[in-house]
């Protein structure tokens, strides 16, 4: 499939990145339901490792957090969970998940998150990578950005909760 340039109409996450005067480039691709990383990265032909997925979680209190993660990887949630001193970590329900990001599933970006102060958790490995792919806030649509701008912009903090059985 040839890659698509189209300009896509701004999203919070595009408002949210301009506001802090992140560069970041659009690529838009045909989005495929449950396709995930592995669709995105064939149609715009970059490594899926390089794609980074949002992953919208709650604690063992129902509270949320946000992980960024390798497209290609799975997340411990046990590793996770001793990282950031949490009893239990597990993915939110969809429906949950939009209501705190307030992003439909799928569409999901860290940018412009409807609840500010949601703690973010970023694997460590992705800040390795030259340049990142990370969903803009529209099914069908990644921002290329500096992975930097996670923890310097962002405030993403740093972990290793990589599942083993995925690497």
């Amino acid at each position: 499939m040839a890659r698509k340039t189209a300009h896509v109409s701004e999203t919070p996450a595009t408002q949210w990145l301009r506001g802090q005067g992140v560069e970041y480039t659009e690529h838009v691709y045909d989005y495929v339901d449950r396709g995930g990383t592995a669709e995105s990265s064939k149609q715009l032909g970059v490594d899926e490792h390089a794609v980074v997925k949002t992953l919208v979680m709650q604690d063992q209190d129902a509270r949320p957090l946000v992980v960024l993660m390798h497209g290609d990887r799975q997340v411990s949630l046990k590793n996770l969970a001793r990282c950031i001193a949490a009893k239990k970590v597990e993915p939110c329900k969809p429906e949950v998940a939009q209501r705190h990001s307030g992003y439909m599933v799928g569409g999901t970006s860290p940018f412009g998150f409807k609840r500010p102060g949601t703690p973010i958790y970023v694997e460590e490995g992705v800040l390795a990578l030259p340049r990142i792919y990370i969903n803009g806030g529209r099914r069908g649509y990644l921002v290329g950005v500096d992975p930097a701008v996670l923890t310097a912009v962002l405030g993403a903090v740093v972990v290793q909760a990589i599942d083993p059985a995925s690497a």
